[in-house]
């Protein structure tokens, strides 16, 4: 069921431009990488000087297929490109090459779980893909060093993209960020886009528009290279009240394409949507079709690693985790092969996860760290793990035991007894710390007997500080309740 505002139904489609891991570009050996001085990584081909044709970079239809499979899309055996006619100054060529009508992926679906509810229950969602297909980027208009003038950095022009294309099957902007954030995880975890939204590698654009329940689907606006899961839900938000608002008063929406601003958190027109039609297609007259064999497709599966929804469900099987526990660990490999090598040696998972996902997470941040940078090692964490868990240490303990982990020591027995956390497992010993503070605190005992729970608190908060926190609060509360009620 769609949530309604203010009695409209939200109706959002998704286009995201991938830049593909390659080195090259996709129709010329011009290098892709990030950052060189402007204009140094443009050449003749990818500015479609006379005298030149494209050339196509296989490792681009490589990893094209790779997220036909992840997706369980079809992998087209025979596909097109075409030319896509507009101008812009940062296309010099005056068209950008394509797939239009046939391209190389076809179908598939992103699944994802969204919050929802008061109550934050984990929903799963399906959006449905229409298509994945190959084209080039073009290059960049810069603004802001000029003044009364734009500069043009074409070293951009010809990076490999893969475009991905949904239905219009999101329903808000929770479950916009969620699907954008699942697929971020899909192709950075297969390994064809490195993800930096900062650097342009991952760009999205979100189609909104709103309806009233079983009407038809409304006029849509465009919002263009949302860089952030932040600014793509305040985008996504401010768009769906601005087009509630309009309607409300009468007016009708006219398709744009819009651009946000963080400054304002408003989105702006930036001009009238085109169509299909309005860029003109035709086949792309230097490049035959793109024939991809199944066997290349075959070779291609046989060397894909595990999905991070296939671990996901792998590791709810095997440790018995939530929905929320398991996608939370496979946010990226390192993270799952973490929790693996930690919680196999442990024999834990849910305490794993917490521990991981909790002072682990906190420390890592807090440092600036990649998990793979972790300096407490899984055989370490995992030792530390298994003294909580025989009551050796406590909870509270193993803070401070990872703290002094943390640090580059390695021995846990060793860091337990020198900071003196290790608890007291003589029963006779904890038995005569209970007596001695029932003795003390006949108040308190007579509170308890009478059924005050606080009273109980407080009296193993007496056992504690007998026991110099030495002692496991869990028995105090067994021996205190037993010996005060049963006498025992």
């Amino acid at each position: 069921m769609s949530t309604l505002i203010q009695g409209y139904e939200v109706v959002i489609g998704f286009e995201t431009h991938t830049q593909l891991s390659t080195q090259s570009k996709i129709f010329s050996r011009a290098s892709a990488a990030f950052g060189a001085e402007a204009n140094t990584q443009a050449c003749a081909t990818d500015l479609a000087l006379p005298g030149t044709l494209p050339v196509m970079n296989k490792a681009a239809v490589e990893r094209a297929i790779q997220f036909g499979l992840a997706v369980g899309a079809s992998i087209a055996e025979k596909s097109q490109f075409a030319r896509k006619n507009y101008f812009y100054p940062d296309l010099p060529k005056g068209y950008q090459t394509s797939q239009f009508e046939h391209p190389v992926v076809v179908g598939g679906e992103v699944v994802f779980f969204v919050e929802e509810g008061k109550a934050k229950e984990t929903v799963k969602k399906t959006v449905r893909l229409v298509r994945a297909h190959l084209e080039e980027d073009a290059g960049k208009s810069l603004h802001e060093d000029f003044h009364g003038m734009s500069g043009i950095d074409l070293n951009r022009a010809g990076t490999p993209l893969l475009e991905i294309v949904t239905e219009p099957d999101l329903r808000s902007s929770a479950e916009a960020v969620a699907y954008a954030k699942e697929l971020h995880k899909i192709v950075t975890w297969i390994g064809i886009c490195d993800g930096n939204m900062q650097e342009g590698s991952f760009r999205c654009d979100a189609n909104v528009s709103v309806r009233k329940p079983g009407a038809p689907l409304g006029t849509r606006r465009e919002i263009k290279n949302l860089n952030s899961f932040k600014f793509m839900q305040q985008a996504i938000d401010f768009e769906i009240r601005w087009q509630i608002e309009q309607i409300e008063d009468g007016h009708a929406i006219r398709q744009a394409t819009v651009l946000f601003d963080p400054d304002t958190g408003e989105t702006r027109a930036m001009r009238e949507k085109e169509d299909s039609a309005d860029y003109r297609y035709f086949p792309c007259p230097d490049l035959p079709p793109l024939v991809v064999a199944p066997e290349w497709v075959a070779q291609v599966q046989a060397a894909m690693p595990e999905l991070p929804r296939q671990l996901a469900e792998r590791l709810i099987t095997e440790w018995a985790l939530t929905e929320y526990d398991a996608n939370s660990l496979t946010v990226n490999p390192a993270v799952a092969a973490y929790f693996e090598a930690t919680a196999k040696i442990a024999k834990q998972g849910k305490t794993t996860v917490n521990w991981i996902m909790g002072e682990v997470a906190r420390r890592l941040n807090a440092d600036g760290l990649d998990i793979s940078a972790c300096p407490v090692s899984p055989p370490v964490l995992a030792h530390m793990l298994m003294l909580i868990e025989k009551g050796d240490i406590s909870n509270n303990a193993g803070k401070k035991v990872l703290e002094v982990l943390w640090g580059g020591e390695t021995d846990v027995e060793k860091v337990v007894d020198d900071l003196g956390v290790r608890l007291i497992q003589d029963l006779g010993a904890l038995r005569k710390t209970i007596e001695a503070v029932i003795a003390a605190n006949p108040k308190m005992v007579e509170e308890f007997k009478n059924g005050k729970a606080k009273a109980l608190n407080a009296l193993v908060g007496q056992a504690m500080k007998a026991s110099k926190g030495q002692g496991n609060p869990e028995v105090f509360t067994r021996l205190l309740d037993a010996m005060i009620n049963f006498g025992a």
